[in-house]
């Protein structure tokens, strides 16, 4: 492992642990400024545009974070897996959440003569790169690792229901998940 990565892992662990016990909120600036974008990026990678909903989403992970900083547990799981298991759960809460109120009424009798002058060229090249990026980083993935992800994040499944589908051990899902996330996260950054 790089020993800057191993530093700042130690570094946002501390941190957790001053916002569990000290309420710390510099220390909670400190996670904020290093999951939010990579929450944001796990929403738009599930759902490209829909940058409203993956600010939603970060924020509430992050109060979430606030609230629930004493029940993480090291020794059950890094703090990476706890923080994007409160993503992935605050996720699907927010999909079903919205996915309720539906309406009867065509937005483009609203909306239809209205044109969108506010093209954001910039962002959706972003997008564009980014999903390239993260395809690319998925087709470098072993089989074993691309399943368990589209598992887990794709279909929203618990990493037990992954493990009963599969046929294989809890542990063995989780470090597929973990093992997948951190070598996405280094082809992406290539």
């Amino acid at each position: 492992m790089n020993r800057a990565i191993g530093q700042q892992d130690s570094t946002l662990a501390d941190d957790i642990v001053a916002v569990a016990t000290k309420r710390d909120q510099a220390a909670l600036g400190r996670l904020f400024d290093h999951y939010v974008p990579k929450i944001r990026g796990f929403c738009l990678a599930a759902q490209p545009g829909a940058s409203l909903m993956a600010d939603d989403i970060a924020q509430e992970v992050m109060i979430r974070v606030w609230n629930k900083a004493d029940t993480f547990n090291p020794s059950a799981a890094s703090l990476n897996t706890w923080i994007f298991t409160i993503a992935r759960n605050a996720r699907i809460d927010y999909l079903r959440k919205n996915g309720r109120h539906t309406s009867h009424i065509d937005p483009e009798l609203l909306w239809g003569d209205i044109e969108d002058d506010r093209v954001d060229l910039f962002r959706d090249a972003q997008q564009a790169r980014d999903k390239t990026r993260i395809n690319a980083g998925l087709a470098q993935l072993p089989t074993d690792q691309k399943q368990v992800l589209a598992k887990v994040y794709l279909e929203g499944k618990t990493h037990v229901e992954a493990a009963e589908e599969l046929g294989l051990p809890l542990g063995t899902i989780k470090s597929r998940v973990r093992l997948a996330l951190h070598k996405l996260t280094i082809y992406i950054k290539r």
